[in-house]
């Protein structure tokens, strides 16, 4: 019995050793948990994008909603890892909500019914429209894959991620346009 349990001390051992291996790949893998996890950076970086943003209240929340849902369901798989010195490239497919396809539809819908977004007057009122946007957008199920080339770069504390340029952003927020 000894035996056995020194046996699987040193499995679980060896096992959580190889598992912490710092890799480029592992980097990237921890950075997109914080978006899964909502990480109180993701979370500080999503209230900035959305103060920026002239909405009602209400809007604000439903657009912090969208945000969460498509944090939380993002999907990942590393690809392929390249390494060059302290330097590395890794190819990682990303499976979000198509918020692209929704904006896309809204904006066709507003074309075809425009009377729906006016005021009790007869003029367009943008609130009511971007209400309506908001609201497809949350209730988004459409899935699309996306490829990320992550630039990695080894410092002192280990590997990081380098920042995202703004396409690689829009295909993580799924507004990326894959039309042009």
């Amino acid at each position: 019995m000894k035996k056995l349990f020194s046996v699987l001390i040193c499995l679980v051992m060896v096992l959580t050793l190889s598992g912490c291996k710092d890799t480029a790949s592992m980097a990237v893998e921890n950075y997109l948990a914080k978006y899964n996890s909502l990480h109180e950076d993701v979370l500080m970086d999503m209230d900035n994008v959305i103060m920026e943003e002239n909405l009602s209240d209400n809007d604000k929340s439903t657009y912090e909603s969208i945000f969460k849902k498509q944090y939380t369901d993002l999907k990942y798989e590393i690809i392929e890892e390249e390494y060059n010195g302290d330097e590395a490239t890794v190819k990682t497919k990303i499976t979000v909500y198509d918020l692209y396809k929704v904006q896309n539809d809204a904006s066709m819908y507003l074309a075809e019914n425009p009377d729906e977004f006016n005021d009790d007057n007869g003029i367009y009122d943008v609130t009511k429209y971007i209400s309506y946007k908001l609201d497809q957008m949350k209730n988004a199920t459409q899935t699309v894959d996306y490829t990320i080339d992550f630039y990695v770069v080894k410092t002192s504390e280990g590997w990081t991620v380098s920042s995202l340029s703004k396409t690689d952003l829009e295909k993580l927020h799924g507004v990326y346009n894959y039309e042009s």
